[in-house]
């Protein structure tokens, strides 16, 4: 077992509630947690076991005809974490229960549709644990900060991702919107870090330097994105995340209370147990 446990819930510390400022949160704080990297690391791997029970579960009761499943929504600016989270969270779960799906920018046949269109193509099945990396959130994030949609169609998509979420909600899938929340400074020596290693070059674009010019802009999109869209079927969760080992270990500590929460137990077979035994034992 760790030694190390949360203070206080998550959950609670870390859901966008009223008054909330995102210029408030202290990047590299952990709030709930007291401890190191090492602590961290040990609550990450005490939790892997229940997480892949909890999921598996899900998978199971969906072959039964179950129709639950859960999706997690990752936002955050370039070099935040969320691979790592996909990684180091979601990796120890069995994979044919995951699906995984990256938003880039939209296809010519997306952009013939309205916004929410690709992302009502990936919306989890029925038992999978789903991971948005971005989402239909770039509509009212990058699409604000650059001008991309008139400001009016921007306020409308709001209500229209509230209505969305909701019904998705409705439908029996459970939401967790997550933002990975970094420092400037930080941002800058994790990029410096990746032209530092040829290893991985492959993850830089130089359109991530652009990108750091309109921080500002992005940190209030984003909150205006909080005050229209945390709602009770689909809050949003502001995880700092300087330190990676924090961000990982709260993420996981929200699915594993939204898995939780759906009270999952194993299905009962449809058949007589003890006559197939018998049948086996036969053979």
């Amino acid at each position: 077992m760790a030694k190390t446990a949360w203070s206080e819930d998550p959950g609670a510390l870390l859901k966008v509630g009223a008054g909330f400022s995102l210029a408030s949160v202290d990047s590299s704080s952990t709030p709930g947690l007291d401890c190191d990297k090492a602590g961290g690391k040990a609550l990450l791997d005490e939790g892997h076991a229940e997480l892949g029970d909890l999921q598996e579960r899900l998978w199971a009761e969906s072959r039964f005809g179950g129709i639950r499943s859960v999706l997690l929504v990752l936002q955050a600016m370039d070099t935040a974490g969320k691979g790592g989270i996909v990684e180091h969270v979601v990796g120890g779960v069995d994979p044919q229960g995951v699906a995984v799906h990256a938003f880039k920018k939209p296809t010519l046949e997306e952009l013939s549709h309205d916004f929410l269109w690709r992302i009502r193509t990936r919306l989890p099945a029925p038992g999978l644990l789903g991971v948005f990396d971005r989402s239909h959130y770039e509509d009212v994030l990058i699409a604000r900060v650059h001008s991309l949609a008139d400001p009016a169609v921007i306020e409308q998509r709001y209500d229209a991702i509230n209505d969305f979420e909701k019904r998705v909600a409705a439908s029996g899938t459970t939401i967790v919107k997550v933002m990975l929340h970094i420092s400037p400074d930080e941002q800058k020596a994790r990029l410096a870090a990746r032209l530092a290693d040829p290893k991985k070059h492959w993850k830089f674009s130089p359109g991530d330097l652009d990108e750091r010019a309109f921080w500002a802009q992005y940190q209030e999109a984003y909150q205006v994105a909080f005050e229209k869209t945390s709602t009770a079927d689909a809050p949003w969760f502001v995880i700092p995340a300087d330190h990676k080992w924090y961000a990982r270990v709260a993420v996981q500590h929200l699915l594993l209370d939204a898995l939780r929460g759906l009270r999952l137990d194993w299905p009962i077979a449809r058949y007589s147990v003890s006559e197939q035994l018998a049948r086996l034992a036969d053979g």
